[in-house]
């Protein structure tokens, strides 16, 4: 069992209202957690992470400030297109 609480969480709470970790504090604590069967799913929920990387470095992390934002309509967000300015 992986019991650390992934950067992703926000996702499962909003699409299950259930605070997770509130829930690890009360297991923590000896309390009863909510069961599966309790768990329901409502909606959904997309979380995406930008990120850039320098083709000329090897493509290392480059550090830089999010200038622009344009998502192609009707695409895919991996299609998405932005823009940066150095740190």
């Amino acid at each position: 069992m992986n019991t650390r609480l992934h950067v992703e969480h926000p996702v499962t709470e909003l699409v299950t209202g259930i605070d997770l970790v509130e829930q690890m504090i009360r297991v923590a604590y000896g309390e009863a957690r909510d069961q599966q069967e309790d768990v329901k799913l409502t909606g959904w929920a997309v979380e995406s992470r930008v990120y850039a990387e320098d083709p000329y470095r090897n493509f290392l992390p480059s550090i830089g400030r999010l200038s622009a934002y344009r998502r192609r309509p009707n695409r895919a967000p991996t299609e998405s297109r932005c823009a940066t300015t150095p740190a």
